[in-house]
């Protein structure tokens, strides 16, 4: 983890939203034919956007999730200390933001949904954006690694790790599953 983004990675955020069990939001990405975005069986990600210019990451992230979701009813938990990378596959890397970066710098928040389950909207995103998801569910958190694409794994083991406290015990009964 670093200070600031490393060189040659674009800015993001990413965020954890649990529910009130320490389950997390994963949504599903709707657009599957884009392989930086998914690979067969790892479709599923949490909440995640670019730092637009003059904005905080903090702010990134409430507007991402905001975008992707609409819900604005959340209480800040935690935010990680430094940033988490990961690298584009070579091909894919070349496709995406035309070569421009070679992977994402993300810093990552933890945040708690205050309001009910109805406020997750992801038909019909905030601000007019396409939708970014076109299902979602809640899950252990301890389970995303092995839901999202292979190349952002190592990154979410770490906001797993980072996390945890915040999470359904791996030995508590399974609420997701309930």
């Amino acid at each position: 983890m670093t200070e600031h983004p490393p060189e040659g990675y674009r800015p993001c955020v990413g965020l954890a939203l649990f529910n009130a069990e320490g389950l997390v939001f994963l949504g599903r990405r709707a657009n599957k034919g884009e392989p930086e975005h998914v690979a067969p069986g790892h479709e599923w990600q949490m909440p995640q956007g670019g730092i637009d210019k003059g904005e905080t990451p903090v702010e990134a992230a409430r507007r991402e999730l905001q975008e992707e979701t609409n819900v604005t009813s959340v209480a800040l938990l935690a935010e990680a200390p430094g940033w988490l990378a990961y690298d584009l596959p070579g091909e894919i890397g070349k496709q995406a933001w035309k070569g421009r970066w070679r992977g994402q710098a993300q810093k990552w928040f933890a945040f708690r949904l205050t309001g009910p389950d109805s406020e997750i909207d992801i038909a019909t995103p905030a601000g007019g954006h396409k939708a970014e998801f076109d299902a979602w569910r809640w899950e252990r958190l301890e389970r995303t690694p092995a839901l999202i694409i292979p190349f952002k794994q190592d990154v979410y083991r770490e906001v797993a790790a980072l996390f945890a406290p915040f999470a359904a015990r791996p030995d508590s009964p399974d609420p997701a599953r309930g």
